[in-house]
């Protein structure tokens, strides 16, 4: 395993002006992998491959970027209810919840905004036009089979939007014979899961479709100002259909779809608040291998996001559409890659009805020879309303040693203003790109199942657009303006290791999110952040047993950018255990919160106590 990369296994603020105010900090293109090869989109699904850091499949060795992997089996013993409370046990990841699942949620990578990390659900860019950013809380956990997670700017690739990292998700991909499955499960406050479906490949074809529901009664989320339980229900599925055509041309078809019904506590005592978010993702791809050096790559997709507040009358629709021809070609040790791509954007949130689109050229270079490896990008995009935006990255690694390698990283990125802020009555149409510059350094080791890694990084961001005092928008509340710049520093170290029969996994991360004129931490951004884990393997009669605990410690925050309300920091302790009970059955225990730790992620808001939760799973293959 490359020892530059963590790879993980058992390892209602809604409305965009209420988060602002309370200080949250918060492409449909290419169907991903972007991968040169059929052989190479064939592989994808292997643990040592990553298609994200480059937009090309790679070897693990090979990349240079500071990625983390989560495979199915981890994201099954996590338990976790949703993809953020998964994302936020990994390295240099924190999460903001305004209550329970599918309330307004940021995560922060590496101490930036939200808004600054760009997400893909099978190479279909998703994102909101109206609090930028992906929509988390409308993003279904039952459907995905793999994430990536690459730390630092990526724009010189991805463009508009990835100044922080990406972050990749990957639904089911059919192969082997037909398998079918069915899922049930029961947990803590009327907590049920119910999923479904099949997948499987045969000639020319490859298939997989998945449909899951979940509901829970929930907790009171905001106690004391309007005291109820706030319960959730999601519907979400998911459909990949693959067509070899011939050994050279390949046909990929996905497509996702999400229903949240949250309720959260607002401001009006004694209502009964929700929030309706339904997330919808298309994407078609073409890949054709011309000769042994050269393919390309032809992918459409939109993704479309809707929330709705009930009995509210507040609706906002997000509508994303991508276009990408990506082409690549392998000379021996070195590859050049190319791509034109057309994003568009489109915002409807009354009175606003606006859409704007971006042309981007991209091109990119990567070396692997004897003990080094170099990944250059550089990229133009031509804005139909703020023009040319250029941006670049550099990277390089040395093994100077057997299991060592140091690798430094350089690179630019840049986000535009989403249209909410631009056109709404808070909103300054003259608001320009938000940019930024990083710089980092990484040593890594390996041997065998041991590994440690350790990067510093400093990302200064300028053009930083925050929530400030009423100016010359229409709202009496305030206006949002290009008044800030932020540092993103600190520095994450992973390691895992095996002592005996028992696998150790962890990160440390400190960190310093500052707002650069006032000296002050970015609201929300804790300093310090402990992950560890640890799982064996313990047999008992004619069962065998995997048993996991994780401990996730975080330190204070403060919740507004003055730094004067303080969120305390909490430790949460989660344990899990699984077997395999019969040939084709599998069973989950889990318990999160062990402790009963009460803690906040925004003031005043609640999150989940102990939780307990046992699924049975059938396979039939």
């Amino acid at each position: 395993m490359n020892p530059g990369f963590s790879f993980c296994r058992p390892a209602a603020l809604p409305l965009a002006l209420s988060c602002a105010l309370a200080g949250a900090a918060s492409v449909g293109a290419q169907a991903l992998p972007e991968a040169t090869t059929v052989a190479q989109l064939n592989a994808v699904n292997l643990p040592d491959t990553v298609v994200t850091a480059a937009r090309v499949a790679q070897p693990l060795t090979d990349v240079l970027a500071d990625v983390t992997l989560i495979d199915r089996p981890h994201i099954e013993d996590s338990g976790a209810v949703t993809i953020s409370d998964l994302l936020a046990r990994q390295p240099g990841l924190e999460l903001s919840r305004s209550g329970g699942p599918g309330t307004a949620t940021s995560l922060f990578l590496r101490g930036a905004d939200s808004r600054f990390t760009a997400v893909y659900i099978d190479g279909v860019r998703v994102d909101s036009q109206a609090t930028g950013g992906a929509p988390w809380e409308a993003i279904s956990l039952a459907q995905v089979e793999r994430i990536e997670i690459v730390r630092g700017p990526a724009a010189a690739v991805y463009g508009s939007d990835a100044v922080a990292g990406v972050v990749q998700i990957f639904t089911r991909k059919g192969e082997g014979p037909f398998t079918p499955y069915v899922g049930i499960g029961a947990g803590s406050r009327r907590t049920g899961k119910l999923e479904a479906g099949f997948s499987g490949a045969g000639g020319a074809l490859d298939y997989s479709l998945g449909a899951a529901r979940e509901v829970s009664r929930g907790f009171d989320s905001k106690p004391g100002a309007n005291p109820d339980r706030d319960g959730y229900r999601q519907s979400s599925a998911s459909g990949r259909l693959g067509l070899q055509i011939n050994p050279a041309h390949r046909i990929d078809l996905t497509g996702t779809h999400t229903d949240m019904d949250a309720q959260y506590d607002g401001f009006m005592p004694g209502q009964d608040d929700h929030g309706l978010n339904r997330l919808d993702t298309l994407g078609a791809s073409w890949s054709a291998q011309w000769s042994k050096a050269w393919s390309t790559r032809l992918s459409v997709s939109q993704s479309q996001q809707r929330y709705e507040m009930r009995p509210d009358t507040y609706r906002t629709e997000t509508t994303l559409r991508n276009l990408l021809l990506h082409s690549e070609w392998h000379q021996g040790d070195h590859r050049f890659t190319a791509a034109l791509e057309r994003r568009g954007d489109a915002l409807v949130n009354d009175p606003i009805d606006r859409g704007r689109h971006q042309n981007g050229v991209a091109l990119g270079y990567g070396y692997t020879g004897g003990p080094h490896t170099l990944q250059l990008n550089l990229r133009h995009d031509r804005d139909s309303e703020f023009g040319g935006q250029t941006t670049g990255g550099v990277a390089y690694g040395y093994a100077f040693a057997p299991g060592w390698r140091v690798t430094g990283a350089v690179g630019t990125a840049f986000r535009v203003p989403t249209l909410y802020q631009r056109f709404s009555e808070y909103g300054q149409p003259a608001l320009q790109p938000e940019k930024g510059r990083n710089v980092e350094l990484g040593l890594h080791w390996a041997q065998g199942a041991s590994r440690f890694g350790v990067t510093a990084y400093r990302n200064r961001v300028t053009n930083l657009i925050n929530f400030g005092a009423p100016g010359p928008c229409a709202g009496m509340f305030g206006c949002y303006e290009n008044a800030g710049r932020a540092v993103l520093q600190g520095v994450t170290l992973t390691g895992a290791h095996r002592v005996g029969a028992v696998n150790l996994s962890g990160s440390l991360g400190v960190q310093q999110p500052k707002d650069r004129q006032t000296g002050q931490l970015l609201a929300r951004r804790a300093q310090r952040l402990l992950k560890l884990a640890a799982d064996t393997r313990v047999a008992a009669g004619s069962l065998d047993w995997t048993l996991g605990a994780e401990w996730q410690a975080v330190s204070h925050r403060w919740d507004d950018a003055a730094n004067t309300q303080r969120l305390g920091g909490y430790g949460l302790v989660n344990l899990y255990a699984s077997t395999r009970i019969a040939r084709q059955w599998d069973l989950l225990a889990r318990i999160d919160n062990l402790g009963d730790k009460s803690y906040q992620l925004a003031r005043g808001y609640a999150t989940p106590p102990r939780t307990f939760f046992v699924g049975l799973r059938w396979t039939g293959r």
